[in-house]
Parts: C-alpha cells; sequence; structure tokens
C-alpha cells in the first residue's frame, strides 16, 4: 500500500514499518485499536467524533495495562496529519496499538508498545445492500461477557467471538450474524450495534447485553431526541427480531444498514422502513457537515 502512516511519533512509508513475527500481539490478540472515518464536506475532510474515539482508544490500552507513550492530544494531531499528508477527502482511520516485544510468554509487564495511525480509502461496508438491507442470522455463538474479557475495550482479542459468528452466518448464506448475550437477550452484531423500530419507537440493548458502547450508536441516541423519535434501551427478547417494524445495524463501518431478515424470516415488510430511511438520511447529513446542529461532532483537515 503506497501511503504515509504515524509510527510512535514519526510519518513514515506504510511498506517500510515492519514489525517482528513474534510480536506478542499478534500472537495472542493483545492489540487495542479504533475504526474511524472522515468523510467529505463542503470545508474538506472532517474526522467524525475524533475526541470520543481517541478517548475510548486510550481507555482501551489502559484497561490492558498499555503504555501508550503519546497523550490524548498527541494521537488526535496524528491522525489528523495522516489524513492531511495522504490528501484523502473520505476514508477509513485505524489507530492500533499493540505490544511489540517477541519474548516468547503471556505476561505484558515491562513489554514495550507500539502505536500507529494509519488511513485508508473505504466505501461501504455492505455494499449496495447498505442501502437494499442485509439478511441476518442469529448466531450459535453467545457474544462475549465481562466474566470473561473486557467488553467495553475494543481489544483486537474480542473479534475472534465475532470472526466466528461472521463466518458461520455466510457459510449459512447469510449477509452478517446477529450474537445474542449469556442469557440469550439481543446483543449486537459481530461489528455492529443494533436497533429495532417498533410502533414509531427505536429500542436497543443497553450495557447489561455486554454490548461495545458504540460511538455510531451514542450519536444516533442524540440524533434520534433531535428528531422527536423515543428510544428504549433495554433488554430485547430474541423473538422481537421477528415481531418488529424495522431493524438497522450502526458502527463506523456499517454507518446505518437496514436488516430486512433474519433467519429467514422478514423484518416487518422486509423492505426498507420509513424510520430506518429518515435516521440513515439524517445520519449521512450530520458526517458531512450538512446539519449545523451536529457539527460539533466533526474535526475538519485543513
Amino acid at each position: 500500500m503506497d501511503s504515509k502512516i504515524w509510527y510512535n511519533g514519526e510519518i513514515k512509508d506504510y511498506d517500510k514499518v515492519k514489525v517482528p513475527l513474534l510480536t506478542h500481539s499478534l500472537q495472542y490478540g493483545s492489540g487495542v485499536f479504533e475504526g474511524i472515518r472522515a468523510y467529505e464536506t463542503e470545508k474538506g475532510a472532517a474526522i467524525f467524533r475524533l475526541r470520543e474515539h481517541v478517548e475510548r482508544f486510550v481507555n482501551s490500552a489502559r484497561i490492558y495495562r498499555m503504555d501508550l507513550k503519546h497523550s490524548a492530544d498527541e494521537i488526535s494531531r496524528a491522525i489528523v496529519d495522516v489524513v492531511k499528508i495522504n490528501g484523502l477527502k473520505s476514508c477509513y482511520i485505524r489507530p492500533f496499538a499493540f505490544f511489540s516485544s517477541d519474548a516468547i510468554g503471556l505476561s505484558t509487564t515491562g513489554k514495550e508498545t507500539g502505536v500507529c495511525v494509519v488511513a485508508v480509502p473505504f466505501g461501504q461496508y455492505f455494499g449496495d445492500k447498505a442501502q437494499k438491507g442485509v439478511r441476518c442470522k442469529i448466531s450459535s455463538w453467545r457474544r462475549i461477557n465481562s466474566d470473561i474479557l473486557p467488553i467495553l475495550a475494543k481489544a483486537s482479542g474480542n473479534y475472534l467471538n465475532s470472526v466466528i459468528a461472521s463466518n458461520e452466518a455466510e457459510a449459512a448464506g447469510f449477509d452478517e450474524a446477529i450474537l445474542l448475550s449469556k442469557n440469550g437477550y439481543l446483543a449486537e452484531g459481530p461489528g455492529e450495534n443494533i436497533f429495532l423500530v417498533k410502533d414509531g419507537k427505536l429500542i436497543t440493548p443497553g450495557l447489561e447485553a455486554d454490548i461495545l458502547f458504540g460511538i455510531t450508536r451514542f450519536s444516533l441516541l442524540e440524533l434520534a431526541e433531535s428528531l422527536g423519535i423515543e428510544v428504549q434501551e433495554r433488554q430485547i427478547h430474541r423473538d422481537e427480531l421477528f415481531t418488529c417494524d424495522e431493524a438497522f445495524f450502526c458502527g463506523t463501518a456499517a454507518e446505518v444498514t437496514p436488516i430486512v431478515n433474519v433467519d429467514g424470516i422478514k423484518v416487518g415488510s422486509g423492505n426498507v422502513g420509513e424510520v430506518t430511511k429518515k435516521i440513515q438520511k439524517t445520519f449521512s447529513d450530520a458526517v458531512r457537515g450538512k446539519l449545523p446542529e451536529f457539527r460539533d461532532w466533526l474535526t475538519y483537515v485543513s
């Protein structure tokens, strides 16, 4: 990949940065990361909720006792610099921190860390299905919970749970998986939070379902309030997926993606619903700087 990245405080060529094959985080999944988007606006590229993403990145590192050696402000500046130096109008940004030691052993005490920021052009995660809607399978695998791993940390190893659920769904002919919590309630997608629509109200799982508190999810709660849409955060039985009027995923990569079928059963009419369309359109306008009330979500690259 012919691009510039930020690595341990310096701008470097992507293909010139090397790490050992025995790097702890490659062997054991002990890295932490963020997924951030920058969108094209009339004022140039704008990074969506930079402060909140960096804050979660720092907190993920803290949970895993990882010394980033760079402040939140330094990392934020690095993200802006990488988007700018690569001349990207819109992109996906991946800050990543990892234990760079190649010494064999599980303990990370005293191990060196590496921190990088990479930005790449990126379109719609689900392609044309981002507008038409995706077909989902309720996974036989349960969402990890905080008795097992810290679910509020966006850690690399957590996503093995997501990988195995996604692979199962795709092997069965579906587009994406839906995971239940350990208690059998609706949790989230492999890389997305989930919302249902019933009688004009939005319903979404809360923290008790062991979800990652997504920044896009949080933004949609604000957006729904501005639109006068009532939101319920509560435990959701799996069968509510079959009786709701609409459903959609949300996340940095997925943005707002309609769900039109679950386990072969149509969600509502089987078409993208009006509430979903309204939220999808309003979110798209907000992240592109078209709505003044949400411009504080954006950090402009100039």
